[in-house]
């Protein structure tokens, strides 16, 4: 039995309140890193997941990268996304997603929802983190020219364009950060935030 096929045994015998305590505390803790492309749900990633390094071989642009040792043995050598230096191509092909052999990281089915649903449609396109500008540092909101990350950013309407400054459309980002390894700024004027963090934040409002 592979390990998410224990995790429904677990859930067929009645541990559902431990396995959900136990993913709400693999969710929070999970909001200091960005997982790859198309990656299960924490707990169920970890589950799966065998830290054999196939994906981070994979990756051509060097984006992921093993978890270090010191956020504890059980997310240790695990791939996340180093988006706060370099952005996610959002490769067409998505070979890290495809070195993965355990279902760790998944794309779609053909024929789930948005899924390949013919021909023309726009492929699916994961949620990695959220990507958010600074306008207190971004130089077009405080009146010099910039346009830095004018081309950067890969899928269409998210990244828009008002009298010359940039605003994000956070129903179309995916969070791939290529806008702000486009910045030509030091700090960055696009944050990066993972979706388990910015989830967290919005339950405490």
């Amino acid at each position: 039995m592979d390990r998410r096929g224990f995790f429904r045994q677990v859930l067929r015998k009645g541990g559902e309140q431990v396995v959900k305590r136990a993913d709400a505390r693999v969710a929070r803790q999970a909001g200091r890193w960005i997982r790859p492309p198309f990656a299960l749900p924490e707990l169920e990633f970890l589950l799966a997941c065998t830290r054999c390094g196939e994906c981070i071989s994979a990756c051509p642009h060097q984006v992921v990268f093993p978890l270090a040792a010191r956020l504890g043995v059980q997310v240790a050598g695990t791939p996340a996304l180093d988006l706060l230096t370099r952005g996610c191509h959002l490769c067409a092909d998505w070979p890290c997603v495809a070195a993965c052999e355990t279902g760790a990281l998944a794309r779609p089915l053909a024929g789930d929802v948005g899924e390949d649903a013919g021909e023309g449609a726009e492929p699916v396109l994961p949620r990695l983190a959220i990507a958010q500008i600074d306008t207190r540092a971004c130089l077009p909101w405080s009146g010099p020219e910039c346009g830095a990350c004018r081309d950067a950013c890969p899928v269409p309407g998210a990244m828009v364009w008002d009298q010359e400054r940039p605003r994000i459309d956070p129903g179309h980002c995916t969070g791939c950060s290529l806008c702000r390894e486009a910045c030509i700024l030091e700090p960055r004027a696009v944050r990066i935030q993972s979706l388990q963090a910015a989830g967290a934040e919005g339950e405490g409002e």
